[in-house]
């Protein structure tokens, strides 16, 4: 039998309904056929050999002010019923692909893509193909982007609405797996609030249907000179993005906003830049790296050395050979 017709763009095949030619064997049969199908090529459809079943990391934590979940999962077999969320299910698909019900219409989101579900909003999930799929999630709350939609506009904005739940981006897919990355493993605050924040703008800036225009700068530049004392004085400190644009009266995305326009670095990476310069002199002095990975405010030596090399270009134990 030969294969169905090519449509003639992604989003025919993403709202294809799955009865139709066997949907698994058209789905599979176009990845590795159609040239236009460019993220599942590029990441990939079949799954690491070695992976032998099902994993699942579901977690809760506080950011930028509210309550967030978050999860990491690989599912075979498993599918979701219908079901809804009180926020948005924002996540990235890292291997295979996922197929859902959403808003009348069958979707398919590969690797590559990004996965936007409104609050309230029914819908299902499950494996496209036999392989499985791998992706990372985050279920912010409602106002919580409402709040990010005001900060970039300058003014009250309403909850950004989202019309395609399939996303292809390589930027945004990047910048929301880097976050999903760091709220799972960094022991840092700021970098973790920094990097969901950013995410979640460029999500919103580029992507809801009525995008907000970004406000002009505001020039803070007492604040930023503020935040920047702040954070060489309690450069030891766990502090969050939050608390920081809170002690200088600006909302985190400004904050945010102001480091990058004019510090060239997130908040984040220019507070890994004053704890490696004090880490140098502390090497110096002849403390050990045990000693001096927590007394900059690194939670283990791996992280100090991998910060440290970031931005010197050799390890702590190199450096004080020298």
């Amino acid at each position: 039998m030969p294969p169905p017709p090519l449509p003639p763009t992604t989003s025919d095949l993403v709202d294809q309904q799955p009865e139709s030619y066997g949907f698994k064997w058209y789905y599979e049969w176009i990845i590795k056929n159609d040239k236009m199908m460019k993220h599942s090529i590029r990441h990939a459809l079949s799954l690491d050999e070695s992976m032998s079943g099902e994993q699942t990391h579901f977690w809760q934590s506080q950011e930028l002010g509210s309550p967030l979940e978050s999860l990491t999962a690989t599912y075979i077999t498993h599918a979701f019923g219908r079901h809804t969320h009180e926020g948005f299910a924002i996540g990235v698909i890292e291997r295979g692909a996922e197929t859902f019900y959403y808003r009348g219409a069958i979707h398919v989101a590969p690797a590559g893509s990004v996965v936007v579900v409104s609050p309230d909003e029914l819908h299902t999930g499950q494996s496209a193909t036999d392989y499985g799929w791998s992706y990372r999630m985050v279920y912010p709350a409602a106002d919580l982007l409402a709040r990010i939609a005001s900060d970039i506009a300058g003014q009250p904005r309403g909850i950004p609405y989202f019309t395609a739940p399939v996303v292809y981006d390589d930027a945004l897919f990047t910048a929301l797996r880097a976050a999903h990355i760091a709220l799972e493993r960094s022991h840092s605050a700021l970098e973790r609030e920094s990097r969901l924040l950013d995410a979640l703008a460029m999500l919103i800036r580029h992507h809801a249907e009525d995008r907000p225009s970004l406000a002009q700068p505001c020039l803070a530049h007492n604040a930023l000179r503020h935040a920047q004392d702040y954070l060489r004085s309690h450069y030891a400190d766990d502090i969050s993005l939050q608390q920081l644009a809170r002690l200088v009266y600006l909302s985190p995305f400004h904050l945010s906003r102001l480091f990058r326009e004019q510090l060239g670095l997130p908040p984040h990476t220019y507070l890994n830049q004053i704890r490696v310069n004090r880490a140098k002199t502390l090497l110096n002095s002849g403390l050990s790296l045990a000693e001096v990975a927590p007394a900059v405010g690194f939670a283990d030596q791996s992280h100090f050395s991998k910060a440290f090399k970031r931005v010197v270009g050799v390890s702590p134990g190199q450096y004080r050979k020298i």
